[in-house]
């Protein structure tokens, strides 16, 4: 068994994981903040920065709102380090934020993906949703020359 992480690799408030990729394949409309219901040593796994969101995605189950497929690995410092690695997660929001997350899902045909997981500076964990809607592949390739024309643009201007 390895030694336990060190104190000072934890990360106490900041990003503990990002899905750069959601951008990427999603156009995001808007972003909803909602807390992370996490058990004990989930938690210190997560704060040593090593959980994926790239597969992950939120959805509905029994009413309530429900992070699934989000990698945490195991955390390797104590005996009673065995949690599910990819268990789906309950989110905690508003009452207010839950019917338009449903209804964006149900009447809308919106996809709920996690953008970032972060802790605040209470050390809570919490994670960013992004209510988006799928990209076609001429809508990815018209953002990224785009992208491509604002970088050259740049160049030039700095150059002159």
């Amino acid at each position: 068994m390895s030694d336990p992480p060190k104190k000072n690799q934890f990360i106490a408030h900041g990003t503990a994981a990002q899905n750069r990729k959601a951008r990427h394949d999603y156009k995001i409309l808007s972003t909803i903040e909602a807390g992370l219901v996490l058990r004990g040593v989930e938690v210190k796994s997560l704060r040593l920065g090593r959980a994926q969101l790239n597969e992950a995605w939120a959805g509905e189950r029994d009413g309530e709102l429900y992070l699934f497929n989000m990698y945490i690995p195991e955390y390797q410092g104590g005996v009673l380090s065995r949690f599910e690695t990819r268990a789906p997660r309950k989110l905690l929001v508003k009452r207010k934020e839950l019917r338009q997350i449903h209804a964006a899902i149900a009447r809308e045909r919106r996809t709920v993906v996690p953008l970032e997981v972060f802790f605040n500076p209470r050390g809570l964990a919490k994670v960013v949703l992004g209510i988006a809607e799928g990209k076609q592949k001429a809508d990815k390739r018209q953002a990224e020359a785009a992208r491509d024309w604002q970088r050259d643009k740049a160049r030039l201007l700095r150059n002159k």
